[in-house]
């Protein structure tokens, strides 16, 4: 607590003091015994005990053993641990305590000071001393008798003073616990948010293994398949290089037959030429008989049976989406009454 710097502020140094040592619960000076708070702000032990209470509701002494509890300071909304003592387990602000001690002795011996006390306003030299019960209002003695308050109902202004000193009180408590609501309910929310981002990690994995799994099923698919044409063409284009060198076999045989007749052809003599020509002519007639190799048939070479439609994939990857748990029972259910058909 920085008594020096708010001293150096004020013109009057008392006056300075005094704001210092103002308890935040209760609004009036510290009474003792002063407790300091871990956060080095100080609270009445009383004041401290009833926000204490009323953070904690069901703090109770169970047996021998005292359970400890929690609260927030009223000034900085520094959260305060308790022990097993509770409340009483705090540490004494002796300074303060003595401080205050100082200063009521000071305020006791300087002479009182016109003004200090609140005067009617109606009348300027008496003291506002009772309280309008009917009207609401602190009143003085004067105003009762001939003023404003002369049909009204009074009280003794200290026992109004304490009875709404202690409902201040309790309204205070009210909102300390209630900002302890609060400050739970933010927690509350916040570990919500922190397990939303690790279910969605969790979720966004799943589904990247299942499309990774679905992908490499994809893929090995594609690789038997490919496989397959593959192996039908080697197949097919193995016929035809077959084919082609039969043809060229029996081609080139044509060609010697071809030179063979030009050669003789070319024989002058009659009885030469007569001597090689029926039999040459025999031979090419039979190889012009069989040599008919097999063709191919039309359309052979094409590979259309190997097509393969994915429209149908298309549209299931398409109509992918997350399904509720409902939805899921319903398609299970309804595969079992297939299977039982």
């Amino acid at each position: 607590m920085d008594f020096q710097a708010g001293i150096l502020r004020d013109g009057n140094p008392m006056d300075s003091l005094e704001k210092q040592l103002i308890c935040p619960i209760c609004l009036e000076m510290f009474s003792k015994p002063v407790v300091i708070l871990p956060c080095q702000h100080n609270l009445c032990r009383k004041c401290a005990s009833d926000v204490f209470q009323a953070a904690n509701p069901y703090w109770q002494n169970r047996g021998s053993v005292i359970s400890g509890g929690r609260f927030r300071c009223p000034s900085c909304r520094h959260e305060v641990l308790l022990d097993r003592h509770g409340v009483y387990g705090l540490q004494r602000n002796l300074l303060v305590e003595n401080i205050i001690d100082i200063y009521k002795q000071e305020c006791s011996s300087r002479p009182l000071k016109k003004g200090e006390h609140p005067m009617c306003k109606e009348h300027e030299d008496e003291r506002i001393n009772i309280y309008c019960v009917t009207c609401e209002v602190p009143t003085c003695s004067m105003c009762k008798v001939f003023g404003a308050h002369k049909d009204c109902e009074v009280a003794p202004l200290q026992s109004i003073f304490q009875g709404q000193k202690t409902e201040l009180n309790n309204c205070i408590s009210m909102l300390v616990a209630g900002n302890d609501r609060i400050q739970t309910i933010i927690s509350q929310l916040e570990d919500s948010c922190r397990s939303t981002e690790e279910n969605s990690k969790a979720a966004k994995q799943e589904l990247c293994a299942r499309f990774d799994a679905l992908a490499a099923l994809l893929e090995e698919k594609k690789g038997e398949l490919l496989e397959r044409i593959a192996h039908e063409q080697g197949t097919k284009t193995g016929f035809v290089q077959g084919l082609i060198q039969r043809y060229k076999e029996q081609l080139e045989k044509s060609s010697r037959l071809v030179e063979t007749a030009i050669q003789a052809m070319e024989e002058p003599e009659g009885a030469a030429f007569l001597m090689n020509a029926k039999q040459l002519i025999k031979t090419i007639v039979e190889a012009s008989k069989g040599g008919r190799l097999e063709k191919i048939e039309h359309g052979y070479e094409s590979m259309d049976a190997f097509t393969v439609s994915l429209d149908h994939l298309v549209e299931a990857v398409h109509a992918l989406d997350f399904n509720p748990a409902e939805e899921d029972e319903e398609f299970f259910d309804g595969e079992e009454e297939e299977v039982e058909e």
